[in-house]
């Protein structure tokens, strides 16, 4: 049986914008018949993976994602070594291709867009260090390379981010990696409105004898919300895409919750700087059948105390469950800034342990 690991937490957020839709309003979403603020899963994940907490520890294991990788670690590095304009290009055409399918615009912007691919891909750190093996090759001898050279799909897999959140090649399915961690959408515990904030900027020259006026008029909407985020991980998904790696694998745990915990979406931080820490942690570790908490909040929450009674309403739900299904984990351990109970440091301990 697969040892999961779950994450349960509770994290408010002021007055912010930290996740817009296309129309630059905070995402929603319908539970329980009242509109949500949410946060997308993709950007939850994307601010954890750059986090300083996964760099500060596990740099040398972190890929890149990108669909102009190509002109950055191919063309460039080549054309500034003194290799030609024609060899450099057809280089990182075909190094492009093994990762996915080129751009093909008749009337490019820039003469170096069809060097990109259509797609995002992440390249994971093997194969960053073997495309620039390959190109400091290309650069000694001035040449284009063979088709067996730009074989560069790695099995082998270190990079923390692909092992966690996977990777999908459809032109080469079986370098593909099945993601080991599952996010939810953080989803807020009651009912939102949407507010608009009408502001203005002035300019710092103005005479206001001759113009007293404003030089800039804007809106930006904003919401509050206690937000309620699920992960699940599975240990030995995440061990078998390190290659065994049992050091990796808890370094990477470690990066994870850390991050979970503290870092925000970047989404107009500068005007609102809503930054926050979790107020509660639940951690659950087992072999049995994962499930999300969520069912807890679908009747919204209307109260003056919304963090402690968003905690009472998931502990409860974690019982109900436990009495109906069983013990749904073998062991677990809270983090609660409510009561002052546990630590961040036992946390990152107890989410390693075997």
């Amino acid at each position: 049986m697969s040892t999961f690991i779950q994450l349960h937490l509770l994290t408010a957020y002021a007055p912010s914008n930290l996740n817009r839709d296309d129309l630059g309003r905070p995402k929603t979403a319908k539970m329980g018949n009242s509109n949500r603020l949410r946060i997308s899963s993709q950007s939850l994940k994307r601010a954890w993976r750059t986090s300083e907490y996964f760099y500060q520890s596990l740099s040398d294991n972190i890929g890149i994602r990108s669909r102009r990788f190509a002109r950055e670690l191919v063309y460039k590095p080549m054309v500034e070594q003194g290799v030609v304009d024609k060899i450099a290009k057809e280089s990182a055409i075909k190094i492009a291709e093994q990762f996915g399918k080129l751009k093909k615009e008749k009337t490019p912007k820039d003469p170096l867009d069809n060097l990109d691919i259509e797609q995002l891909v992440h390249i994971s750190n093997d194969e960053q260090r073997a495309i620039a093996q390959l190109v400091e090759q290309l650069i000694n001898e001035k040449r284009v390379p063979t088709d067996d050279e730009v074989k560069l799909l790695r099995k082998q897999n270190s990079s923390i981010d692909i092992a966690l959140f996977g990777r999908m090649l459809a032109d080469s399915p079986s370098f593909s990696v099945e993601a080991a961690c599952q996010v939810s959408h953080a989803l807020g515990v009651s009912s939102v409105t949407i507010e608009d904030d009408f502001f203005t900027a002035v300019d710092d020259l103005n005479n206001k004898d001759v113009d007293a006026g404003s030089a800039h008029l804007g809106e930006r909407a904003f919401a509050s919300a206690l937000f309620y985020t699920y992960i699940c991980i599975s240990r030995d998904l995440l061990l078998e895409n390190l290659n065994g790696d049992e050091a990796l694998v808890e370094k990477t745990l470690k990066a994870l919750t850390e991050s979970a915990t503290k870092v925000a979406p970047l989404g107009l931080q500068n005007s609102f700087a809503s930054r926050a820490y979790t107020s509660y942690l639940l951690i659950e570790k087992g072999t049995q059948q994962p499930r999300s908490l969520a069912v807890a909040y679908f009747k919204a929450i209307c109260s003056e105390d919304l963090v402690n009674d968003a905690i009472t309403r998931l502990e409860q739900q974690l019982d109900k469950f436990d009495k109906v299904y069983g013990q749904c984990a073998d062991s677990r351990y809270v983090l609660n800034t409510e009561t002052g109970t546990g630590t961040l440091t036992d946390a990152l301990d107890f989410v390693v342990q075997k």
